[in-house]
């Protein structure tokens, strides 16, 4: 992902640019949205950040072919060159949720979303499998072979996750919009996950590759296969989907309601990696946990221990990751041995990480805007699976307790340095500790000054101040879906779940037991 450069801007210069033209411009886009924001403050803060996350959605949102570009600057003025199928799917569910907070008028709402959806039969797809290329040009459609910004190659990829979310959103247009509900359904029935599936995988489990090229990418690691019913070979990632508490399970809930890949998939991922000697001794720590089976799949349910309480890792432990899929799936009702506990816990971890820990004194890390470059990981390293993974601060700093019998800590208690928060990962949070999600925004916003135009800017780091000042769709997008779900009691679950998808998901849900403990 190519991004402009970010600057340390003080509180005055910003608020001179705003009154200078940026938040004048944002106005002239939306005159309406603004003017339901401002009405609505005094209710719901929520109702404010919906309606000035909004802004920044449509502001980079095309006209003609209702596509959205991948981010924004922050002043609302030069949205980038491409676009990804979660990109789209994110503005669907977000135009969505726009109407039903009565930010935008049903009829707005729809003739948005037709654009949209007329514009998507139109792009360019790999016709046996269905499913769309990574990226493509937000004005004109067409399928990107080379990087705007550089020029430089790209090799077509039609990535297993970002079609996951796109499919997600079909879901929803085709049950909140019904004069839609044909076109929508009809790219959803095109779609099918089981090009991804690799049932050979590993020994007793059957895992989703990452995605795959219709030609040789260049560089890199590919294998060639076919795992559809027709078609020439294509080319594989060398790895899988193989972590559970991953954004990439939307797909496989999708393939299991689908019936285009095993209900046994679901139980096929690690939760951590396998406690055997000293093969997995460069995972983050030591894993303690039971063996299970699920429909005849032999599930080690290990745990990492956090702060007193035992919990499944992310791969970087952020928390996007662990709770993206839970805007869609009710895996908190359904999972209540599983999912349930297993939430609370994270996002307990980010709070006591972000408020006592790392003492930055705000919580929430997640894959964002890097304030002083483009595009970076950060998460809560302890709960990640990764040696090196997702650090929560600029300096990226290693936390190593080492891997009993394997490998001696290194740097078991560190001193932690420029935190770097992503306000969407607080509102992922909404459902488990609102209270503690409100004061945390409303900290990042009135006290870090990191809110613009278009709501929160992408990232901060909270101890230099230095703000990431731009918008990108997908986090925005995670921020309009939350509120959905906060405010009209998950209604964006409620477009998603039908009774089919319930019927195929919710057993192998509800028969999960992790050894997750709050302590």
């Amino acid at each position: 992902m190519q991004l402009p450069p970010r600057r340390t801007v003080s509180k005055r210069v910003r608020r001179i640019a705003l009154v200078a033209g940026a938040a004048m411009a944002a106005t002239a886009l939306i005159a309406p949205t603004v003017a339901v924001a401002k009405g609505s403050e005094k209710q719901d803060p929520l109702m404010t950040y919906a309606a000035d996350t909004w802004t920044s959605m449509a502001a980079m949102t095309d006209e003609e072919t209702g596509l959205p570009a991948d981010n924004i600057t922050g002043d609302l003025s030069t949205p980038s060159e491409y676009t990804s199928p979660t990109n789209i799917g994110g503005y669907l569910w977000s135009t969505i949720a726009a109407r039903d907070l009565g930010i935008i008028k049903h009829k707005e709402a729809s003739d948005r979303l037709a654009t949209t959806i007329k514009t998507l039969g139109e792009l360019e797809t790999h016709e046996p499998s269905g499913m769309f290329y990574n990226w493509y040009s937000p004005t004109n459609g067409n399928k990107l072979t080379t990087w705007p910004a550089s020029g430089d190659e790209v090799f077509p990829f039609l990535s297993t996750v970002d079609n996951g979310w796109l499919a997600a959103a079909l879901k929803v247009v085709a049950k909140a919009e019904p004069r839609l509900a044909k076109q929508a359904n009809a790219l959803y029935d095109s779609m099918d996950f089981g090009w991804y599936h690799d049932l050979n995988a590993r020994e007793g489990a059957s895992l989703n590759r990452g995605g795959f090229w219709v030609e040789p990418p260049g560089d890199g690691c590919a294998v060639p296969d076919n795992y559809g019913d027709e078609g020439a070979d294509v080319y594989y990632t060398c790895h899988w989907y193989d972590t559970t508490v991953s954004e990439a399970r939307i797909a496989t809930y999708l393939g299991i309601a689908n019936g285009q890949i095993p209900a046994t998939a679901y139980y096929g991922t690690y939760r951590t990696m396998p406690e055997r000697g000293c093969d997995y001794g460069w995972q983050e720590q030591k894993p303690t946990g039971e063996t299970r089976e699920y429909l005849g799949v032999s599930v080690y349910e290990g745990t990492y221990e956090y702060r007193g309480m035992q919990l499944v890792p992310a791969w970087g432990g952020s928390m996007f990751e662990a709770l993206m899929p839970d805007l869609f799936v009710p895996e908190a009702d359904w999972g209540q041995k599983s999912w349930a506990l297993n939430h609370e816990a994270t996002v307990r971890a980010h709070i006591e990480h972000g408020m006592d820990e790392a003492g930055y004194g705000y919580w929430g890390f997640s894959p964002a805007s890097d304030p002083f470059a483009e595009y970076r990981e950060y998460g809560v390293e302890e709960i990640g699976i990764s040696s090196d993974g997702y650090g929560s601060d600029v300096e990226k700093t290693n936390v190593d307790i080492g891997f009993e019998g394997c490998r001696e800590a290194t740097n078991p208690d560190p001193e932690f340095g420029d935190g770097v928060v992503t306000p969407h990962a607080a509102f992922l949070a909404l459902p488990y500790d609102r209270e503690a999600v409100m004061e945390n925004l409303d900290g990042i916003k009135n006290e870090l000054d990191a809110y613009g135009p278009g709501g929160f800017y992408d990232s901060v780091a909270v101890g230099s101040g230095t703000i990431a000042e731009r918008y990108l769709s997908l986090d925005q997008s995670m921020i309009m879906g939350a509120i959905l779900n906060e405010v009209k009691k998950d209604r964006l679950k409620d477009y998603f779940v039908d009774r089919e998808f319930e019927k195929a998901v919710r057993p192998l849900v509800d028969a999960q037991v992790f050894g997750t403990d709050l302590g």
